[in-house]
């Protein structure tokens, strides 16, 4: 029997399922508030089942690229009975067989509300220049936070948004914004080409799918400069890693300016990860920087050690650290402090948060 990906990709979107995984040699399994679970119903895999499935959602020319490269990311559009959305997939070979993850996109994006996401991001969508980061590990919903906000700048103002992305997840529709995606290798040949180019389009707001190198980031800190809103994502932690990243990609003689640099463009970061919440589903818990004259002058000097310390004094005005943020999870029953403590940062500044709040109760 072969394997219908078409209707296990259908089962994917009922059953709410982050993630699709086929493999020769296992069962297909489905990614479910953050834990793999097997279709043992459909068996083992054969390297036959896997081929043919690809070939029923991949082009000729994607295939070819596939076969010839051993490795392509591409997205799709489905369309089921009663179910829509899009998914990005990732084809690759392992012990020379091929294998594939996809990841759901929905169709609806979901607004800064609905993800339960912290309001100043609201604040960060009026922002009319600037470098905002988005940042966590693969797979912790990035790309569904930077959708939330660039659909809040779609429906508020009227201006160009320019995304490049490898590939296009969230499609867009043009609100009060025109919005044009471009895609890595249909559309341009890479994300430091597309934004070069983007700046002679006349872009407003330019959403980079993730800043993976020199060239990305130079282009990125130069568009901030130059009058726009610039988004772009890292696999870092927090945000104190986030800056080191970002400067550590230059040769260390340029370092000091792009300190610099950085110091004066930097509008944000916000780091997250998700969590499985208590009853299913998934929280997501976040690290909101915001770049006020003290931390400004901590990434100038070069001091992102004291920048956690900023994030905790800066309570009052939206910022809040990892280990704040799990420490309102626990205090409103959605997590247990056993799980907070597997995902804080620090799990001792976890546990000097939570009694610092209860003894603000007494």
């Amino acid at each position: 029997m072969s394997l219908d990906l078409k209707t296990l990709l259908g089962d994917v979107i009922k059953r709410k399922a982050s993630d699709l995984h086929i493999s020769v040699g296992v069962a297909p399994a489905m990614r479910i508030d953050g834990e793999l679970h097997y279709i043992e119903e459909l068996g083992v895999l054969t390297g036959h089942d896997v081929e043919q499935a690809l070939q029923t959602i991949m082009t000729p020319e994607q295939m070819h690229t596939y076969r010839t490269t051993n490795e392509l990311d591409f997205s799709f559009s489905y369309k089921g009975v009663d179910v829509e959305a899009r998914f990005r997939g990732n084809a690759y070979f392992e012990s020379r067989n091929m294998a594939a993850a996809f990841r759901l996109i929905p169709l609806n994006i979901r607004s800064i509300d609905d993800l339960s996401l912290p309001p100043i991001l609201k604040e960060i969508s009026k922002k009319r220049r600037g470098l905002f980061l988005v940042t966590g590990p693969t797979g912790h919903g990035k790309s569904t936070t930077l959708a939330a906000i660039l659909n809040e700048i779609n429906k508020t103002r009227y201006e160009h948004i320019i995304t490049i992305e490898d590939p296009i997840e969230y499609v867009y529709r043009s609100m009060h914004c025109l919005v044009h995606q471009r895609e890595i290798g249909a559309d341009t040949v890479s994300f430091s080409e597309g934004l070069r180019r983007a700046l002679r389009q006349d872009p407003d707001v330019l959403l980079i799918g993730e800043l993976r190198d020199l060239d990305t980031i130079g282009s990125a800190l130069t568009a901030s400069e130059t009058g726009h809103l610039v988004f772009g994502t890292l696999h870092t932690q927090d945000a104190a890693q986030s800056i080191d990243r970002v400067v550590d990609v230059f040769p260390p003689h340029q370092q000091t300016q792009i300190r610099i640099q950085l110091s004066t463009v930097l509008v944000g970061i916000c780091s997250q990860q998700l969590i499985p919440k208590t009853g299913g589903g998934r929280l997501c818990s976040t690290e909101i920087l915001l770049a006020n004259p003290a931390v400004r002058n901590c990434i100038r000097e070069g001091k992102t050690n004291q920048i956690k310390t900023l994030i905790q004094t800066g309570f009052s005005s939206g910022m809040r650290t990892m280990e704040q943020s799990l420490a309102g999870f626990v205090k409103s029953g959605e997590l247990t402090l056993d799980i907070a403590l597997t995902y804080a940062y620090d799990p001792k500044d976890l546990q000097r948060v939570l009694q610092e709040q209860q003894g603000g109760q007494r």
